[in-house]
Order: C-alpha cells, then structure tokens, then sequence
C-alpha cells in the first residue's frame, strides 16, 4: 500500500504540473496585460513587460498570443487584475504561499480559503508564512537528453553567477538573487542551455516532511489551488517522501 500510495502522489503532482501548464498562457497573458497597462506597451522602455516577455518566451508562448495580449492593454481595456498573496499551513505545520491574480479579490478569497480548509489546512495572517521563504531567481532545465554532467552544470550555473544548484534525476534547479535572475538566465541562454521555467519563486528556508497519512489529502489541497484559474502560483515548504528518498 506504501508503494502504492507515493506512486499516486508523484502521479498527482505530475497531473497537477501538467494541469498548471495547461493554464500557463492564460496567467501570463494576465500578467503581459497588466505590465502594458501599467507601464506601457513598449518593453524597451517598461522593464516589467520585458520581464513578462522572457517569461512568455521561456514558456514557448505564440508570439500572436504574446502581442495580443499587450494590444488589450494598448487597447485601453478597462479589466483591473490585483495581485494578492494567500498564507496558510497544511498538515506538521507546512507553510503555504499562495499567489493570484484575480479581478474580484472576494470570489477569490473565498475560493482559497475553501481549497486549503476543505482538505485539512488552515489560513493564516499575513507574514506568519511569508517570513519562512525568499524570494529567488528559479531557472529550471530538464535533464532528458541533456549531455551534462552535475558538475559541468554547477560549474556552467556558478561561471554565470548563481547561487546555487539543486539536482534530481529529471532536472537541474538553478537559484540566483533576484537582482542578478536575467544576467544568469541571459548567461546560461548564451551557453547554449534550454530551459523548462525561469521565473522569480518563493524558496522554503527549511522543508517540513508530509506525514505519510496525510500525502493524499494534502496533494488533493494543492490540486484544487491549482485548479484555480486566478492563482498563478502556489509554494509550499513541503518534503515528500519520495523527495527524501531521492537525496539520499
């Protein structure tokens, strides 16, 4: 039953990140829209909309998609997105940030709240998780049909200025400061690397295991936050199991 029981979760957090990608153009368009209308729809001149830009193109989103969504904005579309930010624990105290972009902040609200207390979680103020994460450049490249070892890679990573570098079997996970993300994301571009994300992302400070009776509900937590289609990102400071067992 053990066995089966991790195989169900890795295969639920696979299904929830192939879900996610699916929504993927959706909340970048939002975030694109957003950064046009705040600042303008050349990205020469709006440091944010470039960044959304690298995002998008990180993402392999279709140019049209891309240019129509700053068109909205350009556009004069009145739709107002917020971005708001959600705290919560689940099961031994994991710490849970969750991050939406919404235009009716009350529909979503509501909506947190229920995903994370209806599977055995807790809301929590703000600043009473937050604090356990900082923020980082996250640039991830999968491994599968990548001829690099660890060691060209930690080498490749720090040469370009990161700060450090996490491995599984399936893929290289890239950390940097925030303020130096774009020169090593544009530095491993030039060494010829692809990557599968490279984004800003809320790094846990410490990994709290999920207790084995608790993995399903807990994974049926995070799928209902990722079936939202106002959140944009959810972090926690989980350790399952099968993760423990792959650092070993």
């Amino acid at each position: 039953m053990s066995g089966h029981s991790k195989w169900h979760n890795i295969q639920g957090r696979k299904n929830a990140q192939d879900a996610k990608r699916g929504k993927i153009f959706q909340k970048i368009s939002r975030e694109l829209f957003m950064a046009a209308k705040q600042g303008g729809p050349d990205p020469s001149g709006n440091p944010g909309l470039r960044l959304m830009m690298d995002k998008a193109r990180a993402a392999n989103m279709p140019k049209d998609v891309v240019n129509r969504a700053i068109k909205k904005a350009e556009n004069g579309d009145k739709t107002s997105y917020d971005e708001v930010t959600y705290e919560g624990y689940g099961p031994n105290g994991i710490g849970i940030l969750v991050e939406a972009m919404t235009d009716n902040k009350n529909r979503t609200s509501s909506d947190v709240k229920v995903a994370i207390t209806r599977h055995g979680g807790t809301m929590a103020g703000a600043g009473a998780v937050s604090f356990m994460f900082d923020r980082k450049g996250k640039i991830v490249i999968d491994r599968e049909d990548l001829d690099t070892t660890e060691d060209d890679m930690l080498e490749a990573a720090l040469d370009a200025g990161a700060e450090d570098l996490q491995v599984t079997d399936e893929e290289f996970t890239i950390l940097t400061d925030p303020k130096e993300f774009t020169a090593v994301r544009d530095a491993l571009k030039d060494q010829g690397f692809t990557f599968s994300s490279a984004d800003l992302a809320m790094i846990p400070q410490n990994k709290i295991e999920v207790p084995e009776d608790k993995e399903e509900s807990f994974q049926n937590l995070l799928d209902a936050l990722d079936a939202n289609d106002d959140v944009t990102d959810v972090y926690t400071s989980a350790e399952w199991a099968d993760e423990k067992d792959d650092a070993k």
